[in-house]
């Protein structure tokens, strides 16, 4: 029996609040509708490894500095991507990520001050390499975003980083636009509402891809 061609691996990216995982899941769903076997993952905190360091790192009342925090980043990124990306690529499936290796380009290598290319080896060598076939960076104005932040979290706080600093998420922000030409990642208007985003981000895909591929 002749070898399963390895899947697609594609990641959603953006600033908090900016619409990912709903795109994620749409993503996936057409993907399956298109005769894809796909499957929806995240970071941090998509293993049982993962929902502890999430807890440290994204936790209000953690404290932690900027070194520790993209370590700890980096060893659920690991194991992440062990445990669950490089099975599902191996058995023929499309992974569709929320967060990989370029959140922490542009949050700890950008924003945090620690350095691009140094963050980019710690993570590169934490998952051995292993490169997303294609980046979706969602790019919402900040004023949209702090409004969904503001409306998602009605009654409560929310995490570590989206308790940061309107700054912060300017930098972010910022970092995803300069970085997006540097590495090839493709930049969609994540404004509007969900329905004109999740069009925009499959034309992104097709016209990767092609659509006899996808």
């Amino acid at each position: 029996m002749a070898p399963l061609p390895e899947g697609h691996f594609i990641v959603i990216e953006g600033g908090d609040a900016g619409g990912k995982s709903t795109q994620v899941t749409r993503l996936v769903d057409r993907l399956r509708d298109s005769g894809r076997d796909a499957v929806a993952t995240f970071e941090p905190g998509a293993t049982e490894v993962g929902r502890v360091l999430r807890s440290v790192v994204l936790g209000e009342n953690s404290e932690l500095d900027p070194r520790a925090e993209a370590l700890i980043i980096a060893a659920d990124r690991a194991q992440h991507t062990a445990e669950v990306v490089r099975p599902a690529l191996s058995r023929g499936m499309d992974v569709v990520s929320d967060r990989y290796i370029p959140s922490s380009l542009a949050y700890q290598g950008r924003a945090r001050e620690l350095g691009v290319d140094v963050i980019r080896r710690i993570s590169g060598w934490a998952t051995d390499w292993l490169e997303p076939d294609l980046v979706i960076v969602l790019d919402v104005p900040q004023k949209i975003a702090a409004e969904r932040s503001a409306g998602r979290v009605t009654g409560g706080s929310g995490d570590r980083m989206e308790n940061e600093s309107v700054a912060f998420h300017a930098a972010v922000r910022q970092a995803y636009l300069d970085l997006a030409e540097r590495f090839g990642w493709v930049l969609v208007d994540g404004s509007g509402d969900a329905d004109e985003v999740s069009m925009r981000v499959w034309k992104a895909v097709t016209e990767h891809f092609g659509r006899s591929t996808v």
